[in-house]
């Protein structure tokens, strides 16, 4: 929900919502390993599990470092 709620607050943020079950290729593409899990970046980063606002905007930050 944090991401959705970014994407929102900026033009700059991109959010697709995907359901692992039904999208076993994306899964494991992206190696999905746990719910919710936020891929930043075609996966420059991944966060998994819920966050704070200002540790998952650190995340973000570092994938875009990369």
């Amino acid at each position: 929900m944090l991401a959705l709620q970014l994407a929102l607050e900026s033009p700059l943020v991109e959010v697709e919502a995907v359901e692992a079950t039904e999208f076993p290729d994306l899964s494991e593409r992206f190696q999905v390993r746990g719910v919710p899990q936020t891929t930043i970046n075609q996966g420059a980063g991944t966060v998994v599990g819920a966050m704070p606002e200002a540790d998952l905007l650190v995340e973000i930050e570092t994938a875009l470092a990369v």
